[in-house]
């Protein structure tokens, strides 16, 4: 028995002009709320404020909705929502954001630095128990829901609903850092319009004494302190990082860099003020450009003498490596922050798409291209490796003295800048560079933006140009630290605890929230209400315990050992420890906060606080041909 939703107001008739159906069909009317009586048969419109608390057969209340209607049952007319123009915007979109900058060079650095082909056994184990499950859960998530990372949680479980500014604060912070990156890549794009690539020699202003190009028809040795023209463009030309102390005295602002990123941010805003419709389509190209340019070099880098050398390093396991427990923790970093479950993004693109999308499907095609380009990528990286430990006489190992951004902007960029025709790879490489990374900026930076229109419609959702643009500049100023001449410095340290520590925990809650408080049941109950099939053991193992267990271990040991950090030939101090957590825990915080927030505002015992705090307070609209059904 469901007793009826009342009104303070009397039950009035139909207006003239209006709609009125009986036996549950549709009442078109948007102003006035509807009330079911108790036998369910009829459908009877009042006059009472929308969204008024109403008392239910299960003990709770039907509390405040932004819906024109609440309840259970209810039928009405919603305003439609922006969606896909066509369904491959939808995967290219998804795709460019998972495929970024971190398959081409955070995924071959971290398996180079993990003993090779050893690291690919705990990196496939993360992706098929902890990845994809919780890639495929936030699409499902979003599609149904149709709503971004912070207003989702009232349809979910209200009392998590701090996990969604925690996400958009870690959003903010990764758009601080990379595309600081990108500024790089932009600026060696725009040095490589020379006939003679400026990092292939060592007559350039910016060079030191132990420059030696080994390169050149002259017998040089290379010794213990020889630098190469790549590493010296790199560190005192484009960085300059010699102008700066550490941490502690960052110097001045590059002037060049701080103009190279504000053309991308430029570039950012004017393919993401529209909305979907417009960024779906910018990603044709910044999706699949990178794909056409790493077969061409990948073809090339086989064909160096000594990249077998490479590939050998690159797939012979060094199985001492699975029993070191950071390797495991790099493994599970590095799938949650390629394929992106934990930012925000996948709701807010799923909750674009179509109700009976299949989403499943989608997240296996998204999830493996992922994972194999990832793959891929280690063999263009490698076989360079092996190239330049033939030419230098060395192992592989040694090839590389600095891990991350340096293995693509010192030892790829020396590769290409002796290649045939080195100055138009240079130029395709880097404006590949550049693709990869813009759909990944595209895709944070809508999450953001998703949640906050979603969150408050009423302030900015006619004015989304103007708050697309008060967030680039946000993000523009928060990136002033990463410009100047210790900026890369200040990079790693983002890099390090920014982003990883707090995406795991954010997703460990989130899978909690989802599969223990909402309930796996009711979870995979709506995913059966849009694909007609509900997910599988193997997928309900998975959310419950699988994934929230590896999570929890992960994070558990980044927190017990924190990693040491140094970049060039600079440590980092211990207080750089402190403040790398401090940073990661600016985000986080959000969570606890929210929850004690949530109690005290909610009236009753703690009893009924808590209850009330776990009970999803807004309906979910689902379609139903032409009308929407509220469920509860």
């Amino acid at each position: 028995e469901t007793e009826p939703l009342t009104s303070k107001k009397d039950v009035s008739d139909c207006n003239k002009g209006e709609d009125c159906k009986e036996n549950r069909l549709l009442v078109r009317n948007p102003k006035s709320a509807l009330r079911l009586v108790e036998d369910g048969n009829k459908v009877h419109p009042s006059q009472g404020d929308k969204g008024e608390a109403a008392q239910i057969s299960n003990g709770y209340s039907a509390v405040q909705s932004s819906a024109p209607c609440n309840g259970m049952g209810e039928l009405m007319e919603l305003e439609e929502r922006e969606t896909w123009s066509k369904k491959i915007d939808f995967l290219l979109s998804v795709i460019g954001y998972a495929v970024d900058l971190g398959n081409v060079w955070r995924f071959p650095y971290i398996c180079y630095q993990n003993g090779g082909g050893a690291f690919l056994i705990p990196y496939t184990i993360m992706a098929i128990f902890g990845g994809i499950p919780l890639f495929y859960m936030e699409l499902a998530l979003g599609q149904y829901h149709r709503n971004g990372c912070i207003s989702i949680w009232r349809k979910i479980c209200p009392i998590f609903k701090g996990i969604g500014f925690a996400i958009c604060i870690v959003d903010l912070y990764v758009a601080s850092y990379y595309n600081t990156i990108m500024a790089w890549a932009f600026y060696y794009l725009i040095s490589s319009f020379t006939a003679e690539l400026p990092w292939t020699s060592c007559t350039n202003p910016w060079n030191t004494g132990n420059c030696t190009n080994y390169f050149s028809k002259d017998n040089v040795s290379w010794s213990v302190h020889s630098v190469s023209p790549a590493e010296e463009f790199y560190t005192r030309q484009v960085l300059q990082v010699h102008r700066s102390e550490g941490l502690d005295d960052l110097g001045g602002i590059s002037w060049q860099l701080t103009l190279c990123l504000l053309l991308i941010f430029t570039i950012v805003y004017f393919s993401i003020w529209k909305g979907v419709k417009t960024s779906g389509k910018v990603v044709w190209v910044t999706a699949t450009f990178p794909y056409i340019i790493l077969f061409v070099l990948l073809v090339r880098g086989a064909t160096l003498p000594g990249a077998w050398r490479g590939v050998l390093y690159y797939l012979k396991p060094d199985w001492q490596k699975l029993l070191a427990t950071e390797v495991w923790v790099d493994a599970a970093a590095q799938i949650f922050f390629s394929l992106g479950p934990g930012f925000g993004v996948l709701l807010a693109y799923a909750s674009y798409n179509k109700f009976h999308n299949n989403c499943y499907q989608d997240a296996l095609v998204t999830s493996t291209v992922n994972c194999v380009t990832s793959f891929v990528s280690g063999f263009v990286i490698f076989t360079v490796l092996g190239y330049m430990a033939e030419m230098r006489n060395e192992d592989v190992s040694e090839v590389a003295k600095d891990t991350g951004p340096s293995l693509l902007f010192i030892t790829y960029a020396e590769a290409i800048a002796n290649m045939p025709a080195s100055t138009f790879f240079a130029i395709i490489f880097f404006l590949m560079l550049l693709t990869l990374g813009l759909d990944s900026t595209f895709a944070g930076l809508e999450g953001v933006i998703t949640g906050v229109l979603d969150e408050f419609p009423h302030v900015w959702g006619k004015r989304r140009e103007l708050f697309v643009l008060g967030l680039i500049v946000v993000c523009f100023l928060g990136s002033l630290a990463t410009l100047t001449f210790g900026g890369a410095y200040v990079v790693k340290l983002f890099e390090e605890y920014a982003t990883g520590p707090a995406v795991l925990t954010v997703v460990f809650l989130e899978a909690i929230a989802v599969s223990w408080f909402y309930g796996i049941t009711q979870f995979c109950n709506d995913v059966k209400e849009m694909l007609g099939s509900a997910p599988g053991w193997y997928w309900r193992v998975c959310w419950v315990a699988i994934s929230p267990l590896f999570l929890l271990f992960v994070t558990c040991s980044f927190l017990s050992n924190p990693p040491e950090l140094r970049l060039f030939e600079y440590d980092y101090p211990y207080w750089t420890t402190v403040v790398g957590y401090c940073i990661g825990t600016s985000s986080v915080i959000f969570i606890p906060i929210y929850m004690v927030y949530r109690l005290i505002i909610t009236p009753g015992t703690l009893k009924e606080r808590i209850l009330k705090s776990i009970t999803p307070e807004t309906a979910t609209e689902i379609p139903f041909g032409d009308i929407r059904l509220n469920a509860v």
